[in-house]
């Protein structure tokens, strides 16, 4: 059975229907991208996976054991989350609120949790420094480190490199990749199509059409090709 499951979702808001009748499935291990033009609809797909949105009609179903609350979500950043006055430490044990519950305090294992995930994600020697005082690639890091004390199943990621320099996109990328290879399952929503025919397994192209297969098959399909070759021309 698939870890995620979503059939035939059709989703929306305030009585304006973004896409309809939307099926796809997520393996284990699996590195999937989200991919299509503004508005339609891919950062509700996400929020109606975590349960933060109920979908207009469909369903979201969870496989081999996987909760809702096991997953680890980045979400795209404010300017107001970017000016966050917590330290790092701060920041990334609150990822471990689900497991914490309703204790008013986090034990010994959440604590070496954000510590592991720190570490892991190279910012321990920054843990005692304000979140709001680092750069961008550190504080991307930081919130996958948080997200990363959510979960060993699987991430979702929000544009994770927007706002980023090149050298330090190309570095986040990596990071993911390697995530992903550690066995995490990735769903990231990326504006970058030529990096999500490079690194993921899988491609889901929402809008006035939609794809979902592996990369190989969306890069011979005629919608694939034409948003690659449109993507060129606008560099």
């Amino acid at each position: 059975m698939a870890e995620l499951t979503c059939n035939n979702l059709t989703l929306g808001y305030e009585g304006s229907v973004l896409v309809k009748d939307l099926s796809f499935t997520v393996e284990r291990g699996d590195y999937l991208c989200i991919v299509g033009e503004n508005g339609t609809g891919k950062s509700t797909l996400m929020r109606t996976i975590l349960m933060l949105q109920k979908p207009v009609a469909g369903s979201v179903v969870y496989g081999e054991g996987l909760k809702p609350n096991e997953i680890g979500y980045l979400p795209q950043q404010t300017l107001v989350q970017r000016d966050f006055p917590d330290s790092v430490r701060e920041v990334v044990l609150s990822g471990c609120q689900t497991k914490a519950g309703l204790r008013p305090f986090y034990n010994r294992a959440e604590k070496q949790l954000a510590r592991d995930n720190m570490a892991r994600l190279g910012v321990e020697d920054l843990s005692r420094r304000c979140y709001r005082e680092l750069s961008g690639g550190q504080q991307q890091r930081v919130l996958l480190a948080r997200a990363l004390c959510a979960t060993e199943r699987m991430l979702l990621l929000d544009e994770p490199v927007s706002g980023l320099d090149p050298k330090v996109t190309a570095e986040m990328y990596q990071l993911i990749r390697r995530l992903n290879r550690e066995g995490i399952s990735i769903i990231m929503i990326s504006h970058d199509i030529h990096a999500a025919v490079r690194y993921a397994s899988h491609v889901l192209h929402i809008g006035s059409e939609v794809f979902f297969g592996p990369v190989a098959d969306y890069c011979r399909s005629p919608l694939g090709r034409r948003y690659l070759e449109e993507e060129e021309t606008t560099c």
